[in-house]
């Protein structure tokens, strides 16, 4: 049974730095790629950054870019997202999903595993 276990939410103030981990078990996840979305009150799931689990490839969002980073620990079987420059509008609910490399791409549905969500909230 796959299980997507995600950790480090809390609130911060503007302009802080937070680290996601996302601890996953239950199958091989290579040709997996692992994402992160986040979910804001009254909005739909977002994409917020992928990596391929083969070859660590990254992909983010426009709204992250440059903030935040993408990691994969293969030996823990780990991914992180570190936030830097966090934003009032960073504040949400972030969640760690998986999905088959060939059809897991930006958006919720493609992606078959979810972890139960960690909050994250920005102080301004």
């Amino acid at each position: 049974q796959v299980q997507l276990v995600e950790s480090g939410g809390g609130l911060v103030q503007a302009g802080g730095s937070l680290r996601l981990s996302c601890a996953a078990s239950g199958r091989t996840f290579s040709g997996y790629n692992m994402s992160w979305f986040r979910q804001a009150p009254g909005k739909e799931r977002e994409f917020v950054a992928a990596i391929s689990w083969s070859d660590g490839s990254t992909y983010y969002a426009d709204s992250v870019k440059g903030r935040f980073t993408i990691s994969r620990d293969t030996a823990k079987n780990t991914v992180y997202l570190q936030m830097n420059s966090l934003k009032p509008e960073d504040t949400a609910v972030y969640y760690c999903a998986a999905g088959d490399l060939r059809r897991a791409g930006r958006r919720p549905n493609e992606y078959a595993y979810w972890g139960q969500g960690t909050q994250v909230t920005v102080s301004s």
